[in-house]
């Protein structure tokens, strides 16, 4: 659904007013905020309560060089598609010391296996630049907080925990492996 014209225009009028006047009328550029940058567009299915849904559109910016990167999901890519998702994307190096393998089996989930999957997909770039985000990708876990239950017309304040398609639950030793491993790599960077 559009805004009707005549709200339509109230809230153009709005964002006038609310951009300060000079920098209208220099061309200035306005300065940034934290809702912009969301300009990496991946999309990918997920779990949610045992049910395979999507593929979700993900656009994302990084917020953090390990990196930590925040993402915002809808089920289309139209004008007025409701944020169903958040998704937050953070280095191993990080995620494998601050948090317990037990929780990370129940919430997390590793790219580099969502990716070997074959689900992932990469969009409105080259395929060079695809690659690059990628590659930096398998270096991450994700985090996947389902805000919009599917059958409802609105968000309940029923928050879940989604999970990529691939999720492979650690052994105990598959954990310490990949930690240590992860530890080593934070080191040497």
């Amino acid at each position: 659904m559009r805004l009707p014209p005549s709200l339509g225009s109230k809230f153009v009028a709005f964002l006038l007013v609310a951009v300060p006047a000079s920098a209208q009328e220099s061309g200035q550029e306005v300065p940034a905020s934290p809702a912009q940058g969301f300009d990496i567009h991946v999309t990918a299915p997920h779990v949610v309560n045992n049910e395979v849904m999507g593929p979700f559109h993900h656009y994302c910016k990084v917020i953090s060089p390990e990196p930590v990167i925040q993402c915002i999901l809808f089920e289309s890519t139209e004008f007025d598609a409701p944020m169903i998702e958040v998704e937050y994307i953070v280095a191993k190096s990080i995620t494998r010391d601050e948090i317990s393998r037990n929780m990370w089996n129940r919430a997390w989930h590793d790219h580099a296996v969502e990716i070997a999957s074959g689900r992932v997909q990469v969009h409105d770039m080259s395929e060079e630049e695809a690659q690059e985000v990628v590659e930096i990708i398998k270096t991450t876990d994700g985090l996947i907080f389902h805000l919009w239950p599917s059958d409802s017309k609105i968000p309940t304040g029923d928050v879940t925990i989604a999970q990529a398609v691939s999720h492979e639950a650690l052994s105990p030793e598959e954990w310490q492996s990949q930690r240590s491993e992860a530890m080593v790599k934070k080191q040497g960077s």
